[in-house]
């Protein structure tokens, strides 16, 4: 089976497996809950360039980022978390980062793993984007308070800081709202995902997307 085939196959599984997930649940297959912060990116740039200007010049993007448990396990229970952050760029084109938490060294990069603080552990895109200058996973350290630090690097290579994620307060008065994430439909700018990998995520999106619950956090 070529690569093509490969990466087709397993993400129809996928879709039918979100699909009937999300039916099943009347919402959301994943991160059923969640909490909704204000938030701000502010984009420091980084210190070798990637060929994209998010991620290489100074700037800020204001948005809202939601923390959740993707299987919806009660705390304290730990749970696979989610980190979203949803935002508009300068021409009002809606871009949206998902994160999950995993693993910093190369070896648990691609490894999702169960934590109980979303304050206190990294988070990772799991999978990488593709850059001009290569491919290009993100990840969310944490930092003193409720904040943030992001960081770009190869699949193997070593993690540089572009920016800080400032959550400033929950959003409206309950602590999560109706607000979806889909990658697929709102990518980063100037990012895109390899044609491999698209074809792995966007029949999960899809299927998600018919049941008007889409797979995200």
């Amino acid at each position: 089976m070529t690569p093509w085939m490969w990466t087709s196959a397993v993400g129809s599984v996928l879709g039918d497996v979100f699909g009937t997930i999300a039916r099943f649940r009347h919402d959301k297959p994943l991160h059923p809950r969640g909490t909704v912060y204000d938030a701000v990116l502010r984009r420091t740039g980084s210190f070798e360039p990637w060929g994209v200007e998010w991620l290489d010049l100074p700037g800020e993007d204001h948005g809202v980022v939601r923390l959740s448990r993707s299987v919806g396990l009660p705390r304290p229970l730990p749970d696979v978390l989610g980190l979203a952050f949803t935002f508009n760029g300068p021409a009002g084109d809606r871009h949206d980062l998902l994160l999950a938490t995993t693993g910093l060294r190369p070896g648990t990069r691609f490894a999702l793993l169960p934590r109980r603080d979303p304050f206190a552990v990294p988070y990772s895109s799991l999978l990488p984007y593709r850059a001009p200058r290569g491919l290009v996973l993100l990840a969310a350290m944490p930092t003193a308070g409720a904040g943030f630090r992001l960081c770009a690097a190869t699949p193997a290579g070593r993690w540089q800081g572009f920016a800080t994620l400032e959550l400033s307060g929950r959003t409206g008065s309950g602590p999560d709202r109706p607000i979806r994430f889909d990658p697929v439909l709102h990518p980063l700018p100037g990012l895109s995902w390899p044609p491999e990998l698209a074809r792995l995520r966007e029949p999960a999106y899809a299927a998600a997307r018919r049941t008007g619950h889409p797979a995200g956090n």
